[in-house]
């Protein structure tokens, strides 16, 4: 006999991602009446999950605010990701996509990796289209993880705690980036991928998985494992020194 729907692991790990998402967006003030979003929309399970639970969050909200969603190709990095794919996602959520391409040149400083390059470039691009839409916050699709592992990062290869803020604002554009997201556990977002059948990119990008990011996130799953209280308190003491909302 199969049990009710409200008895199953998919139902309690949906409603503990969408009370999770909504207490992260009242606790930081992330979206507020009339606001405009771009979302980062790279076509990953994070930023897939960022867009369903941002439509649903709308649905549900007391107040209007508007979503686009803007997906930057890059070229000379030899990945794909089907733009057709990520269209149907966002008409069915309900939300315009926009697709910009951006390309960067081999830099000689060896400090300017790839990444660096990459990132850099997609990131001018999306400001520049938020600006050009009329949207006054950028969405990215970072979970607690990712913003877990980046101060673990930071402390071992920079010597300084800090991290990827869950709100920054932005001093030089009238543009401030939240990562609703924030609260999420990745392993929930990986459930919520394969319970929606979330389809991966082509061909993933060659440079990913050959980052200090990746010896981070080694090191954080050896922590935890070690003492289970570890992502707590780290995630406490970065809230206590103010490190997830910031000014830049």
């Amino acid at each position: 006999m199969s049990l009710p729907p409200k008895l199953t692991e998919a139902y309690r790990t949906e409603e503990r991602i969408k009370r999770r998402f909504a207490k992260a967006v009242r606790q930081f003030r992330l979206i507020e009446p009339n606001d405009c979003l771009l979302i980062g929309l790279s076509g990953g399970k994070d930023s897939l999950a960022l867009m369903e639970l941002l439509a649903d969050y709308r649905r549900r909200s007391p107040y209007p605010f508007h979503l686009k969603a803007l997906h930057v190709r890059t070229e000379g990095i030899d990945y794909l990701t089907d733009t057709t794919y990520l269209q149907q996602w966002a008409d069915r959520c309900g939300i315009p996509l926009l697709v910009r391409t951006t390309r960067f040149e081999t830099d000689r400083n060896s400090q300017r990796t790839p990444c660096f390059l990459c990132s850099w470039n997609r990131r001018k691009l999306m400001f520049e289209t938020a600006q050009a839409e009329g949207c006054n916050k950028i969405a990215l699709g970072h979970h607690q993880d990712d913003i877990l592992h980046t101060a673990l990062m930071n402390l071992s290869f920079g010597g300084s705690f800090s991290t990827m803020p869950v709100l920054l604002r932005m001093r030089k554009f009238p543009i401030t980036i939240v990562r609703p997201l924030c609260l999420e556990h990745e392993a929930d977002i990986a459930f919520m991928a394969r319970e929606h059948a979330y389809v991966e990119q082509i061909k993933r990008c060659p440079h990913e998985n050959k980052s200090q990011r990746t010896q981070a996130a080694e090191q954080f799953g050896k922590l935890c494992n070690y003492a289970p209280e570890f992502r707590q308190n780290l995630w406490h003491a970065l809230q206590k020194e103010g490190k997830l909302v910031e000014t830049e």
